[in-house]
């Protein structure tokens, strides 16, 4: 969308006629998303993210242990086998309760497999949120320089 236009009190653009504000912000965000997913790196990161998910079964885990394991975890423990490093690093791991359905939990290990494997979906969701970041910024940066002054966010 590139024609930007206001007309008695509403708004034109690329080709959308008769906008109020909140709608004119609503197809700059859609244009400023689409802009910004032309790339691999953020197909790359979303399959991160899906690659961390625990979603294979594993029998043998001890009763307080989270279910299954993911993907990410899997390759990367048949890859880097039993390779060890000399200092703790943490890691995250999604561990939902009943009470408490988006908690996160952080163990140390000493496992580079496990490491690698529990940080591969982190990576993945620090890049998705740096994209809704960029997008959010860039979509109201446009929006405020087609609006008028009374209808600018911040």
């Amino acid at each position: 969308m590139d024609t930007t236009e206001q007309l008695n009190g509403t708004y034109f653009y690329g080709g959308l006629s008769n906008l109020s504000a909140g709608e004119l912000f609503f197809w700059v965000m859609v244009d400023v998303t689409a802009e910004h997913f032309s790339g691999t790196k953020d197909v790359i990161a979303a399959a991160a993210v899906y690659s961390g998910q625990n979603t294979i079964v594993v029998k043998g885990k001890f009763g307080g242990a989270t279910k299954g394991t993911s993907y990410a975890s899997k390759y990367s423990r048949k890859l880097l086998k039993d390779i060890m490093l000399p200092f703790k690093l943490p890691t995250w791991i999604h561990s939902p309760t009943p009470t408490h359905p988006y908690r996160i939990k952080q163990i140390m290990t000493l496992k580079l497999a496990t490491f690698t494997g529990r940080t591969i979906p982190v990576i993945g969701w620090l890049v998705l949120a740096s994209d809704v970041a960029q997008i959010t910024y860039e979509a109201v940066e446009r929006y405020n320089r087609i609006v008028k002054k009374e209808d600018k966010l911040w």
